[in-house]
């Protein structure tokens, strides 16, 4: 229920391996994605999407998500421009694939960062297909990884999994997250930031 030997020592390395401060294994790839977005959201809220993503997370969101009451706008990872204007005060994050499908095309790191700086808002990267022996997205400005470790991570088709790398690197006292500064009812009034 809390954790075991096998998942710690790999989520040790898997944040590690991204340079993040801590993870948290799952049981699937799509779980990580669908773990990230419920942790930072509830029922009004949204986030932000590049449109060029796995098939699996693109109908997750299309279609699952907004079930629960949790908008999911996409913007095109190939132009950083268009993120920006689906922000509103409801947004709780931005998400997209470091390497997008069906393209190929690579997030723009650097300008969607900065869109997420400025809202106060993390920005949350699937790094499946790059892996972090390619592309390590916390250098560049994202605060979450997640991975399906299905892939390359496990490399070996045997078993699935998913992980989510927390970067260290994003203020969830921002302002934005009152489920992480007012205190938990849930837990004795425990305030989690």
């Amino acid at each position: 229920r809390i954790n075991n030997p096998t998942c710690d020592i790999l989520e040790k390395r898997v944040a590690a391996l991204e340079g993040g401060l801590a993870a948290v294994a799952v049981g699937s790839g799509q779980a990580a994605s669908a773990f990230c977005v419920q942790n930072v959201c509830q029922a009004g809220d949204n986030i932000v999407s590049a449109s060029q993503l796995y098939g699996g997370t693109f109908s997750l969101f299309k279609y699952t998500l907004p079930k629960l009451g949790i908008e999911v706008r996409f913007a095109d990872a190939e132009d950083p421009d268009s993120f920006k204007p689906l922000i509103d005060e409801n947004t709780k994050a931005i998400y997209g694939d470091s390497i997008g499908n069906p393209k190929l095309n690579i997030f723009p790191f650097e300008e969607v960062s900065a869109v997420a700086k400025e809202a106060k808002i993390p920005l949350i990267i699937d790094n499946t297909v790059a892996s972090p022996a390619v592309c390590r997205p916390l250098e560049h400005g994202a605060n979450v990884v997640i991975h399906s470790l299905t892939k390359f991570i496990g490399g070996h088709g045997t078993s699935i999994g998913g992980i989510v790398v927390d970067g260290g690197n994003f203020d969830w006292g921002s302002g934005r997250f009152d489920e992480y500064t007012q205190p938990d009812e849930s837990y004795h009034g425990l305030v989690h930031w």
